[in-house]
């Protein structure tokens, strides 16, 4: 698997963002949907990746700056088709590293509750994140979550 640094201009990084987009939607309520659109993601503050396979996406994830010292994981999805080969993984452990290459301190991120939140949330705690309190301009409601790493 390639990560590479990725411009958003693809046509195949725009469809698996628009499904990341959809799926979110469909599994929260309204008022707690946080997922970056294109134009979120195209912000100077944040850094996209994508996982190729020679010329098949495999994944995408983002890095948003928060402050000098603290930033926040955003857009995380694998292609549907590629489930459960590692590629979450891969994407989280090498936006871990950029983290700590840029000298944060603190790894946010937050994301829902249920079932269809539980293989994401369970790949966050392997790597060291611990639930905690809202961050940013985020308000807690019953259904998302805050996790953290002190990196």
């Amino acid at each position: 698997m390639d990560i590479r640094l990725d411009d958003l201009s693809g046509e195949q990084v725009r469809a698996l963002l628009a499904a990341h987009l959809d799926g979110m939607r469909q599994n929260s309520p309204l008022n707690s949907v946080h997922a970056l659109d294109l134009s979120g993601l195209q912000s100077p503050a944040v850094s996209v990746w994508a996982v190729w396979e020679v010329d098949d996406l495999y994944g995408i994830g983002a890095l948003k700056q928060l402050s000098p010292e603290s930033g926040e994981i955003k857009s995380m999805r694998t292609a549907d088709c590629h489930l459960r080969k590692g590629v979450g993984r891969a994407l989280l452990e090498f936006i871990i590293a950029e983290a700590r290459r840029r000298g944060y301190r603190l790894l946010s991120l937050e994301t829902g509750s249920g079932a269809e939140f539980e293989a994401a949330v369970t790949l966050y705690r392997t790597q060291g994140f611990v639930f905690g309190e809202p961050f940013g301009d985020y308000e807690p409601t019953a259904f998302n979550q805050f996790m953290h790493l002190e990196l």
